[in-house]
C-alpha cells in the first residue's frame, strides 16, 4: 500500500474554468486548499472593467500583459500600468481597470463572491 504526503498543491490555470466578474473573466485557484489562506487568480481584463470594491478583501495585482494605453482606477485617481509592476488594494478601495490585460491577483482572504460591491 501507498500512502501519499505529498504537501504541496498545484494548479493548472489551463484547466481552470474561467468564471465571469466585473472585471472580465477570471480562472481561480485554491479555493480548496485549507493550507493557504487565501487565493490565486489569473484574470483576463475586459475593455473597461466595472468599478467595485471588496470590504473584507485584498487584492495584489501582478500585471501580466498590458496594453500600451494600460490604466488601473483607485478611489478615482488613475494611474498608469504596464508589465511587471504590482498594485496592493486594500478593502474599502474603488477599483477597475481600464483597458485590456492579463492579471494575477493574490486574494487574502479567500475570494468571497458576496464580496464585491458596486456604488
Amino acid at each position: 500500500m501507498t500512502i501519499s504526503t505529498r504537501r504541496f498543491h498545484i494548479a493548472d490555470f489551463a484547466d481552470i474554468e474561467g468564471v465571469p466578474c466585473p472585471c472580465g473573466t477570471a480562472r481561480r485557484a485554491f479555493m480548496d486548499v485549507d493550507e493557504f489562506p487565501g487565493t490565486v487568480h489569473v484574470t483576463e481584463i475586459s475593455e473597461n472593467a466595472r468599478k467595485h470594491y471588496h470590504k473584507t478583501l485584498t487584492e495584489t495585482y501582478y500585471f501580466l500583459e498590458c496594453g500600451p494605453d494600460a490604466k488601473m482606477e483607485l478611489n478615482d485617481e488613475i494611474i498608469a500600468v504596464h508589465t511587471g509592476i504590482s498594485v496592493v488594494i486594500p478593502p474599502g478601495v474603488r477599483h477597475r481597470a481600464l483597458g485590456r490585460m492579463k492579471v494575477l491577483i493574490v486574494v487574502l482572504p479567500k475570494f468571497d463572491p458576496t464580496d464585491e460591491w458596486f456604488d
